[in-house]
């Protein structure tokens, strides 16, 4: 069996979340000389990624509350080198109605 990189992982803990739309882009590139904080991730890359998000699940809650959700999902992945997520999380609504306006 082949072993999932991180890239997978995420979009496969964030498939729970039933997305309608997911854009995940890895932007550990743009990162890489400031990576001494890192660790032994530092050279691995996969540490940095930009995500937008739509889903049901995200209509009833909060900016907060969907943060916290994605978080833990993804609770394992930031505790073994994911270090940044720049996240856009929209309910489908607010989705369409930022399609329609921009």
């Amino acid at each position: 069996m082949m072993k999932k990189n991180r890239y997978d992982r995420i979009l496969e803990a964030l498939n729970k979340l039933n997305p309608i739309h997911i854009q995940l882009i890895d932007d550990s590139h743009k990162h890489a000389s400031h990576t001494q904080h890192l660790g032994d991730h530092a050279t691995g890359g996969e540490t940095h990624y930009n995500l937008i998000l739509v889903s049901l699940e995200f209509n009833e809650m909060s900016r907060i509350e969907r943060q916290r959700t994605v978080n833990k999902e993804l609770d394992t992945e930031f505790k073994n080198g994911l270090h940044a997520l720049q996240m856009k999380l929209f309910s489908p609504a607010e989705f369409n109605s930022k399609k329609l306006t921009s």
